[in-house]
Protein backbone atom coordinates (compact mmCIF):
# COMPACT_ATOMS: atom_id res chain seq x y z
CA UNK A 1 0.00 0.00 0.00
CA UNK A 2 2.80 2.39 0.89
CA UNK A 3 4.72 1.68 -2.30
CA UNK A 4 1.64 2.17 -4.48
CA UNK A 5 0.69 5.36 -2.66
CA UNK A 6 4.18 6.81 -3.06
CA UNK A 7 4.11 5.99 -6.78
CA UNK A 8 0.93 8.04 -7.17
CA UNK A 9 -1.80 5.40 -7.08
CA UNK A 10 -5.07 6.36 -5.42
CA UNK A 11 -6.13 3.58 -3.07
CA UNK A 12 -9.72 2.49 -2.46
CA UNK A 13 -11.26 -0.13 -0.20
CA UNK A 14 -14.21 -0.54 -2.59
CA UNK A 15 -13.40 -3.17 -5.24
CA UNK A 16 -16.12 -1.96 -7.58
CA UNK A 17 -14.24 1.36 -7.90
CA UNK A 18 -10.80 -0.11 -8.53
CA UNK A 19 -8.95 -0.44 -11.81
CA UNK A 20 -6.32 -2.67 -10.18
CA UNK A 21 -7.28 -5.27 -7.57
CA UNK A 22 -4.74 -6.67 -5.10
CA UNK A 23 -5.58 -9.65 -2.88
CA UNK A 24 -3.16 -10.30 -0.01
CA UNK A 25 -3.47 -13.95 1.01
CA UNK A 26 -2.82 -16.41 3.84
CA UNK A 27 -1.85 -20.07 3.46
CA UNK A 28 -1.39 -21.20 7.06
CA UNK A 29 -4.36 -23.55 7.47
CA UNK A 30 -7.18 -24.88 5.27
CA UNK A 31 -9.76 -22.30 6.34
CA UNK A 32 -7.34 -19.44 5.58
CA UNK A 33 -6.52 -20.90 2.17
CA UNK A 34 -10.21 -21.29 1.38
CA UNK A 35 -10.95 -17.71 2.42
CA UNK A 36 -8.08 -16.51 0.24
CA UNK A 37 -9.28 -18.49 -2.79
CA UNK A 38 -12.87 -17.32 -2.30
CA UNK A 39 -11.70 -13.70 -2.19
CA UNK A 40 -9.59 -14.12 -5.35
CA UNK A 41 -12.60 -15.57 -7.19
CA UNK A 42 -14.82 -12.75 -5.92
CA UNK A 43 -12.32 -10.16 -7.17
CA UNK A 44 -12.03 -12.01 -10.49
CA UNK A 45 -15.72 -11.29 -11.06
CA UNK A 46 -15.04 -7.58 -10.63
CA UNK A 47 -12.52 -7.93 -13.44
CA UNK A 48 -14.75 -9.92 -15.81
CA UNK A 49 -17.98 -8.02 -15.05
CA UNK A 50 -16.78 -4.67 -13.70
CA UNK A 51 -14.26 -1.94 -14.42
CA UNK A 52 -11.10 -3.58 -13.05
CA UNK A 53 -8.41 -4.27 -15.65
CA UNK A 54 -5.84 -6.09 -13.49
CA UNK A 55 -5.95 -8.66 -10.67
CA UNK A 56 -2.82 -9.26 -8.56
CA UNK A 57 -2.48 -11.97 -5.92
CA UNK A 58 0.12 -11.49 -3.17
CA UNK A 59 1.26 -13.15 0.03
CA UNK A 60 1.65 -16.64 1.43
CA UNK A 61 -0.70 -18.44 -0.97
CA UNK A 62 1.67 -17.41 -3.75
CA UNK A 63 4.62 -18.97 -1.93
CA UNK A 64 2.71 -22.26 -1.82
CA UNK A 65 0.77 -22.29 -5.12
CA UNK A 66 2.52 -19.81 -7.40
CA UNK A 67 1.96 -21.71 -10.66
CA UNK A 68 -1.38 -23.22 -9.64
CA UNK A 69 -2.96 -19.80 -9.14
CA UNK A 70 -2.00 -18.59 -12.60
CA UNK A 71 -3.03 -21.86 -14.24
CA UNK A 72 -6.40 -22.32 -12.51
CA UNK A 73 -7.51 -18.69 -12.24
CA UNK A 74 -6.68 -17.12 -15.63
CA UNK A 75 -8.07 -13.74 -14.54
CA UNK A 76 -4.97 -13.32 -12.33
CA UNK A 77 -2.41 -11.11 -14.08
CA UNK A 78 0.48 -11.32 -11.60
CA UNK A 79 1.55 -13.07 -8.41
CA UNK A 80 3.83 -11.58 -5.75
CA UNK A 81 5.41 -13.65 -2.99
CA UNK A 82 6.17 -12.56 0.56
CA UNK A 83 9.70 -11.49 -0.40
CA UNK A 84 8.83 -9.58 -3.57
CA UNK A 85 7.10 -6.46 -2.28
CA UNK A 86 8.66 -4.00 -4.72
CA UNK A 87 7.31 -6.10 -7.60
CA UNK A 88 3.88 -4.59 -6.89
CA UNK A 89 4.78 -1.54 -8.97
CA UNK A 90 5.73 -3.55 -12.04
CA UNK A 91 2.74 -5.86 -11.61
CA UNK A 92 0.31 -2.96 -11.29
CA UNK A 93 1.89 -1.06 -14.18
CA UNK A 94 2.46 1.93 -11.92
CA UNK A 95 5.65 3.79 -12.74
CA UNK A 96 7.95 4.43 -9.77
CA UNK A 97 7.79 8.11 -8.87
CA UNK A 98 9.27 10.45 -6.28
CA UNK A 99 7.38 10.26 -3.02
CA UNK A 100 4.28 12.44 -3.14
CA UNK A 101 3.46 14.60 -0.15
CA UNK A 102 0.59 12.75 1.52
CA UNK A 103 -0.94 12.89 5.01
CA UNK A 104 -1.13 9.11 4.84
CA UNK A 105 2.57 8.55 4.09
CA UNK A 106 3.38 7.55 7.64
CA UNK A 107 6.98 6.54 6.98
CA UNK A 108 9.23 8.65 4.79
CA UNK A 109 10.47 6.80 1.73
CA UNK A 110 13.57 6.51 -0.38
CA UNK A 111 14.00 5.95 -4.10
CA UNK A 112 12.33 2.65 -5.10
CA UNK A 113 14.57 -0.38 -5.47
CA UNK A 114 14.99 -2.08 -8.80
CA UNK A 115 12.46 -4.81 -9.54
CA UNK A 116 13.75 -8.24 -10.40
CA UNK A 117 10.73 -10.09 -11.73
CA UNK A 118 10.25 -13.53 -10.27
CA UNK A 119 13.13 -13.12 -7.80
CA UNK A 120 13.52 -11.73 -4.33
CA UNK A 121 13.20 -7.94 -4.46
CA UNK A 122 16.16 -5.92 -3.26
CA UNK A 123 14.52 -3.69 -0.70
CA UNK A 124 14.66 -2.54 2.89
CA UNK A 125 17.35 -4.28 4.89
CA UNK A 126 17.54 -6.83 2.09
CA UNK A 127 20.03 -4.37 0.64
CA UNK A 128 22.42 -6.18 2.99
CA UNK A 129 22.95 -9.91 3.31
CA UNK A 130 20.59 -11.04 6.10
CA UNK A 131 22.07 -12.72 9.14
CA UNK A 132 20.67 -16.05 10.27
CA UNK A 133 20.80 -17.95 13.54
CA UNK A 134 22.98 -21.11 13.65
CA UNK A 135 19.78 -22.93 14.62
CA UNK A 136 18.18 -21.83 11.36
CA UNK A 137 21.17 -22.88 9.28
CA UNK A 138 21.15 -26.29 10.97
CA UNK A 139 17.43 -26.74 10.40
CA UNK A 140 17.88 -25.82 6.75
CA UNK A 141 20.48 -28.59 6.43
CA UNK A 142 17.97 -30.95 8.04
CA UNK A 143 15.34 -30.03 5.43
CA UNK A 144 13.07 -27.87 7.61
CA UNK A 145 12.46 -25.29 4.87
CA UNK A 146 12.18 -27.59 1.88
CA UNK A 147 9.56 -26.93 -0.78
CA UNK A 148 10.35 -29.89 -3.01
CA UNK A 149 6.93 -31.46 -2.52
CA UNK A 150 5.13 -28.21 -3.36
CA UNK A 151 4.32 -28.12 -7.05
CA UNK A 152 4.65 -24.62 -8.40
CA UNK A 153 6.46 -23.12 -5.42
CA UNK A 154 9.53 -21.01 -6.10
CA UNK A 155 12.74 -22.62 -4.94
CA UNK A 156 14.02 -19.46 -3.24
CA UNK A 157 13.04 -18.77 0.34
CA UNK A 158 12.03 -15.17 1.14
CA UNK A 159 14.78 -13.07 2.72
CA UNK A 160 13.00 -9.69 2.56
CA UNK A 161 12.85 -7.32 5.53
CA UNK A 162 11.30 -3.88 5.42
CA UNK A 163 12.97 -1.03 7.29
CA UNK A 164 12.22 2.46 8.58
CA UNK A 165 12.60 3.97 5.11
CA UNK A 166 9.99 1.70 3.52
CA UNK A 167 6.77 3.67 2.89
CA UNK A 168 3.68 2.35 4.63
CA UNK A 169 0.09 3.37 5.13
CA UNK A 170 -1.39 3.22 8.60
CA UNK A 171 -4.53 1.11 8.24
CA UNK A 172 -5.17 0.73 11.98
CA UNK A 173 -6.47 4.20 12.84
CA UNK A 174 -4.51 7.21 14.04
CA UNK A 175 -3.65 5.89 17.52
CA UNK A 176 -2.48 2.28 17.11
CA UNK A 177 0.11 0.64 14.88
CA UNK A 178 1.90 -2.67 14.46
CA UNK A 179 5.65 -2.93 13.92
CA UNK A 180 7.07 -6.17 12.56
CA UNK A 181 10.47 -6.68 14.21
CA UNK A 182 11.43 -9.97 12.57
CA UNK A 183 10.44 -12.35 9.79
CA UNK A 184 10.52 -16.11 9.42
CA UNK A 185 10.85 -18.89 11.99
CA UNK A 186 13.40 -21.61 12.74
CA UNK A 187 11.36 -23.76 15.12
CA UNK A 188 10.68 -27.37 14.05
CA UNK A 189 6.97 -27.54 15.04
CA UNK A 190 5.46 -30.42 13.05
CA UNK A 191 2.00 -28.83 12.67
CA UNK A 192 3.32 -25.65 11.02
CA UNK A 193 4.36 -24.63 7.49
CA UNK A 194 5.15 -20.99 8.26
CA UNK A 195 8.94 -21.54 8.00
CA UNK A 196 8.40 -22.95 4.48
CA UNK A 197 6.33 -19.88 3.57
CA UNK A 198 8.30 -17.14 5.32
CA UNK A 199 11.86 -18.48 5.39
CA UNK A 200 14.47 -18.55 8.12
CA UNK A 201 14.25 -16.29 11.16
CA UNK A 202 15.81 -12.88 10.64
CA UNK A 203 15.64 -9.75 12.77
CA UNK A 204 15.33 -6.18 11.65
CA UNK A 205 18.17 -3.92 12.75
CA UNK A 206 17.68 -2.55 16.25
CA UNK A 207 18.10 1.06 15.11
CA UNK A 208 15.61 0.54 12.29
CA UNK A 209 12.83 -0.57 14.65
CA UNK A 210 13.50 2.30 17.05
CA UNK A 211 13.52 4.83 14.19
CA UNK A 212 10.19 3.54 12.86
CA UNK A 213 8.63 3.69 16.33
CA UNK A 214 9.83 7.29 16.81
CA UNK A 215 8.39 8.29 13.44
CA UNK A 216 5.04 6.70 14.25
CA UNK A 217 4.78 8.38 17.66
CA UNK A 218 5.73 11.72 16.09
CA UNK A 219 2.66 11.32 13.89
CA UNK A 220 0.28 10.67 16.77
CA UNK A 221 0.51 6.93 17.37
CA UNK A 222 0.24 6.13 21.10
CA UNK A 223 -0.05 2.32 21.02
CA UNK A 224 2.53 0.10 19.33
CA UNK A 225 2.29 -3.68 19.09
CA UNK A 226 5.46 -5.54 18.13
CA UNK A 227 4.87 -8.64 16.02
CA UNK A 228 6.81 -11.37 14.24
CA UNK A 229 6.49 -15.10 13.80
CA UNK A 230 8.79 -15.36 16.85
CA UNK A 231 9.34 -12.08 18.66
CA UNK A 232 11.20 -13.64 21.62
CA UNK A 233 14.12 -14.69 19.40
CA UNK A 234 14.59 -11.08 18.32
CA UNK A 235 18.23 -10.10 17.93
CA UNK A 236 19.79 -13.55 18.32
CA UNK A 237 20.92 -13.45 14.69
CA UNK A 238 22.40 -9.99 15.32
CA UNK A 239 24.46 -11.14 18.28
CA UNK A 240 22.16 -9.59 20.90
CA UNK A 241 21.47 -11.33 24.21
CA UNK A 242 17.97 -10.65 25.50
CA UNK A 243 17.36 -8.62 22.35
CA UNK A 244 13.61 -8.25 22.88
CA UNK A 245 14.12 -6.93 26.43
CA UNK A 246 16.71 -4.45 25.15
CA UNK A 247 14.37 -3.31 22.38
CA UNK A 248 11.40 -2.90 24.73
CA UNK A 249 13.56 -0.94 27.15
CA UNK A 250 14.60 1.49 24.41
CA UNK A 251 11.12 1.86 22.90
CA UNK A 252 9.52 2.45 26.30
CA UNK A 253 11.60 5.62 26.65
CA UNK A 254 9.96 7.29 23.64
CA UNK A 255 7.96 10.30 24.92
CA UNK A 256 4.27 10.04 24.02
CA UNK A 257 4.15 6.25 23.68
CA UNK A 258 1.38 5.26 26.08
CA UNK A 259 1.03 1.50 25.41
CA UNK A 260 3.72 -0.88 24.14
CA UNK A 261 3.19 -4.62 23.82
CA UNK A 262 4.52 -7.61 21.91
CA UNK A 263 2.79 -10.77 20.72
CA UNK A 264 3.68 -14.47 20.32
CA UNK A 265 6.18 -15.31 23.07
CA UNK A 266 7.83 -18.72 22.75
CA UNK A 267 7.57 -20.29 26.25
CA UNK A 268 11.23 -21.23 26.76
CA UNK A 269 12.37 -17.74 25.65
CA UNK A 270 10.63 -15.88 28.50
CA UNK A 271 13.70 -14.70 30.41
CA UNK A 272 13.98 -12.99 33.76
CA UNK A 273 15.37 -9.91 31.98
CA UNK A 274 12.30 -9.79 29.73
CA UNK A 275 9.90 -9.98 32.67
CA UNK A 276 11.88 -7.41 34.65
CA UNK A 277 11.67 -5.03 31.68
CA UNK A 278 7.89 -5.48 31.39
CA UNK A 279 7.48 -4.83 35.12
CA UNK A 280 9.77 -1.77 35.21
CA UNK A 281 8.08 0.39 32.57
CA UNK A 282 4.57 1.71 33.15
CA UNK A 283 3.91 2.04 29.42
CA UNK A 284 4.75 -1.61 28.62
CA UNK A 285 1.39 -3.35 28.80
CA UNK A 286 1.11 -5.97 31.51
CA UNK A 287 0.09 -8.56 28.95
CA UNK A 288 1.79 -11.70 27.65
CA UNK A 289 0.66 -13.90 24.77
CA UNK A 290 2.28 -17.36 24.99
CA UNK A 291 0.87 -19.86 22.44
CA UNK A 292 1.52 -23.15 24.26
CA UNK A 293 -0.29 -25.37 21.68
CA UNK A 294 -0.96 -28.21 24.19
CA UNK A 295 -0.18 -29.39 27.73
CA UNK A 296 0.23 -33.16 27.26
CA UNK A 297 3.96 -34.04 27.17
CA UNK A 298 3.26 -36.82 24.66
CA UNK A 299 1.47 -34.50 22.21
CA UNK A 300 4.01 -31.72 22.67
CA UNK A 301 6.84 -34.15 21.97
CA UNK A 302 5.10 -35.24 18.78
CA UNK A 303 4.65 -31.57 17.88
CA UNK A 304 8.41 -31.06 18.50
CA UNK A 305 7.56 -28.42 21.06
CA UNK A 306 8.69 -30.14 24.27
CA UNK A 307 7.81 -29.46 27.92
CA UNK A 308 4.35 -30.11 29.40
CA UNK A 309 1.79 -28.97 31.95
CA UNK A 310 4.08 -29.06 35.00
CA UNK A 311 6.83 -27.01 33.36
CA UNK A 312 4.30 -24.57 31.92
CA UNK A 313 2.68 -24.00 35.32
CA UNK A 314 6.10 -23.16 36.80
CA UNK A 315 6.68 -20.71 33.94
CA UNK A 316 3.32 -19.04 34.56
CA UNK A 317 4.06 -18.79 38.28
CA UNK A 318 7.38 -17.09 37.44
CA UNK A 319 5.62 -14.64 35.12
CA UNK A 320 2.93 -13.73 37.63
CA UNK A 321 5.46 -13.31 40.45
CA UNK A 322 7.61 -10.99 38.33
CA UNK A 323 4.71 -8.96 36.90
CA UNK A 324 1.77 -8.90 39.35
CA UNK A 325 -1.59 -8.48 37.68
CA UNK A 326 -0.34 -9.44 34.22
CA UNK A 327 -2.95 -10.69 31.74
CA UNK A 328 -2.02 -14.02 30.13
CA UNK A 329 -3.22 -15.27 26.78
CA UNK A 330 -2.54 -18.62 25.12
CA UNK A 331 -3.80 -20.80 22.29
CA UNK A 332 -4.08 -24.54 21.88
CA UNK A 333 -4.44 -27.01 19.01
CA UNK A 334 -6.78 -29.96 19.55
CA UNK A 335 -7.00 -33.02 17.33
CA UNK A 336 -3.29 -33.37 16.61
CA UNK A 337 -2.56 -36.86 15.16
CA UNK A 338 -2.35 -39.41 17.93
CA UNK A 339 -4.07 -37.21 20.52
CA UNK A 340 -5.99 -39.39 22.99
CA UNK A 341 -8.76 -38.81 25.51
CA UNK A 342 -6.07 -38.95 28.20
CA UNK A 343 -4.12 -36.16 26.45
CA UNK A 344 -7.26 -34.02 26.38
CA UNK A 345 -7.86 -34.68 30.08
CA UNK A 346 -4.33 -33.43 30.83
CA UNK A 347 -5.03 -30.31 28.78
CA UNK A 348 -8.34 -29.67 30.55
CA UNK A 349 -6.73 -30.05 33.99
CA UNK A 350 -3.99 -27.64 32.92
CA UNK A 351 -6.50 -25.03 31.75
CA UNK A 352 -8.26 -25.24 35.13
CA UNK A 353 -4.96 -24.83 36.99
CA UNK A 354 -3.49 -22.11 34.75
CA UNK A 355 -6.49 -19.73 34.86
CA UNK A 356 -5.67 -17.87 31.66
CA UNK A 357 -7.32 -14.50 31.08
CA UNK A 358 -7.72 -15.19 27.36
CA UNK A 359 -7.58 -18.49 25.51
CA UNK A 360 -8.14 -19.61 21.94
CA UNK A 361 -8.62 -23.21 20.78
CA UNK A 362 -8.00 -24.21 17.17
CA UNK A 363 -8.83 -27.42 15.35
CA UNK A 364 -5.79 -29.20 13.91
CA UNK A 365 -5.38 -28.57 10.18
CA UNK A 366 -3.53 -31.36 8.33
CA UNK A 367 -1.24 -29.27 6.14
CA UNK A 368 0.67 -30.84 3.28
CA UNK A 369 4.33 -30.01 3.77
CA UNK A 370 4.15 -30.10 7.56
CA UNK A 371 5.87 -32.86 9.49
CA UNK A 372 2.58 -34.05 10.98
CA UNK A 373 0.99 -34.55 7.56
CA UNK A 374 2.68 -37.97 7.34
CA UNK A 375 1.64 -39.01 10.86
CA UNK A 376 -0.85 -41.84 11.35
CA UNK A 377 -3.67 -41.94 13.92
CA UNK A 378 -5.52 -38.94 12.53
CA UNK A 379 -8.34 -37.75 14.80
CA UNK A 380 -11.84 -37.61 13.21
CA UNK A 381 -13.13 -34.10 12.55
CA UNK A 382 -16.25 -34.62 14.69
CA UNK A 383 -14.07 -35.65 17.63
CA UNK A 384 -11.82 -32.63 17.10
CA UNK A 385 -14.78 -30.25 17.09
CA UNK A 386 -16.27 -31.83 20.23
CA UNK A 387 -12.95 -31.46 22.04
CA UNK A 388 -12.63 -27.84 20.91
CA UNK A 389 -16.14 -26.95 22.10
CA UNK A 390 -15.62 -28.61 25.48
CA UNK A 391 -12.37 -26.77 26.10
CA UNK A 392 -13.87 -23.41 25.11
CA UNK A 393 -16.84 -24.06 27.41
CA UNK A 394 -14.42 -24.73 30.26
CA UNK A 395 -12.55 -21.50 29.57
CA UNK A 396 -15.82 -19.57 29.36
CA UNK A 397 -16.45 -20.17 33.04
CA UNK A 398 -12.88 -19.28 33.97
CA UNK A 399 -13.08 -16.07 31.95
CA UNK A 400 -16.40 -15.08 33.52
CA UNK A 401 -14.98 -15.48 37.03
CA UNK A 402 -11.90 -13.46 36.09
CA UNK A 403 -13.96 -10.64 34.59
CA UNK A 404 -16.14 -10.50 37.73
CA UNK A 405 -13.00 -9.52 39.66
CA UNK A 406 -12.75 -6.39 37.50
CA UNK A 407 -16.02 -4.87 38.78
CA UNK A 408 -15.28 -1.64 40.62
CA UNK A 409 -11.77 -1.24 39.18
CA UNK A 410 -10.78 2.03 37.56
CA UNK A 411 -8.77 1.43 34.40
CA UNK A 412 -7.40 3.44 31.49
CA UNK A 413 -9.30 2.58 28.33
CA UNK A 414 -8.72 3.31 24.65
CA UNK A 415 -12.02 4.26 23.00
CA UNK A 416 -12.37 2.64 19.56
CA UNK A 417 -15.75 3.88 18.39
CA UNK A 418 -19.43 3.01 18.28
CA UNK A 419 -20.27 -0.64 18.73
CA UNK A 420 -21.22 -2.62 15.64
CA UNK A 421 -24.15 -4.00 17.62
CA UNK A 422 -25.77 -0.70 18.61
CA UNK A 423 -24.89 3.03 18.45
CA UNK A 424 -26.00 3.23 22.11
CA UNK A 425 -22.73 1.56 23.15
CA UNK A 426 -19.10 2.42 22.47
CA UNK A 427 -16.32 -0.15 22.35
CA UNK A 428 -12.96 0.20 24.06
CA UNK A 429 -9.92 -1.76 25.26
CA UNK A 430 -7.64 -1.75 28.31
CA UNK A 431 -3.94 -2.54 28.37
CA UNK A 432 -5.05 -6.12 29.14
CA UNK A 433 -6.70 -6.45 25.71
CA UNK A 434 -4.62 -6.89 22.55
CA UNK A 435 -6.18 -5.37 19.43
CA UNK A 436 -8.90 -7.48 17.79
CA UNK A 437 -8.27 -10.81 19.56
CA UNK A 438 -9.51 -10.45 23.15
CA UNK A 439 -12.78 -9.40 24.79
CA UNK A 440 -14.19 -5.88 24.70
CA UNK A 441 -15.05 -3.05 27.04
CA UNK A 442 -18.52 -1.67 26.31
CA UNK A 443 -19.13 1.91 27.43
CA UNK A 444 -22.76 2.74 28.24
CA UNK A 445 -22.17 5.86 30.35
CA UNK A 446 -20.01 8.80 29.25
CA UNK A 447 -20.10 10.37 32.74
CA UNK A 448 -19.82 14.16 32.53
CA UNK A 449 -18.72 14.06 28.88
CA UNK A 450 -21.12 14.83 26.06
CA UNK A 451 -19.27 12.57 23.63
CA UNK A 452 -16.20 10.38 23.25
CA UNK A 453 -13.55 10.55 20.55
CA UNK A 454 -12.27 7.40 18.90
CA UNK A 455 -8.55 6.90 19.42
CA UNK A 456 -8.45 8.80 22.73
CA UNK A 457 -7.72 7.44 26.21
CA UNK A 458 -10.05 7.84 29.20
CA UNK A 459 -10.37 6.68 32.79
CA UNK A 460 -13.32 4.36 33.33
CA UNK A 461 -14.82 2.23 36.09
CA UNK A 462 -15.93 -1.33 35.32
CA UNK A 463 -19.60 -1.70 36.31
CA UNK A 464 -20.63 -5.08 34.86
CA UNK A 465 -18.91 -8.29 33.77
CA UNK A 466 -19.92 -11.01 31.36
CA UNK A 467 -18.18 -14.13 30.03
CA UNK A 468 -15.62 -12.28 27.92
CA UNK A 469 -16.66 -8.64 27.92
CA UNK A 470 -17.17 -5.95 30.55
CA UNK A 471 -19.24 -2.76 30.76
CA UNK A 472 -17.72 0.51 31.94
CA UNK A 473 -18.58 4.11 32.88
CA UNK A 474 -16.21 6.91 31.88
CA UNK A 475 -15.10 8.96 34.87
CA UNK A 476 -12.53 11.33 33.35
CA UNK A 477 -10.56 12.20 30.25
CA UNK A 478 -9.52 12.38 27.54
CA UNK A 479 -6.01 11.77 28.83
Amino acid sequence: MGLLDRAGARLTSHPEEAEILVVNTCSFIDTAKQESVDTILEMARHKTEGRASKLIVAGCLVERYRDEIRKNIPEVDAVIGTGELESILEAAGVAPAPRAVSPFNIIAGVAPAAVHSGQESLAGTHKHEPAFRPEGDLREQQGRFTRQSWDGAAHMLPTYLYDETTPRLLATGKTSAYIKIAEGCDHPCTFCVIPNLRGKFRSRRFESVVAEARQLVARGVQEITLIGQDTTCYGEDLGLKDGLALLLDELAKIPGLRWLRFLYAYPNRITGKLLETIARHDNICKYLDVPLQHASPAVLKSMKRGAGADIFLKTLDKVRAAVPGIALRTSFIVGFPGETAEDIAILEDFVKAAQFDWLGVFSYSDEEGSGAHAFDAKVPKRTIEARRRKLMKLQQGISKNARQQWIGRELVILAEGESDETPLLWEARTQFHAPEIDGKVYINDFGDLQALEAGRFYNAVITEAHEYDVVARVVSGPL
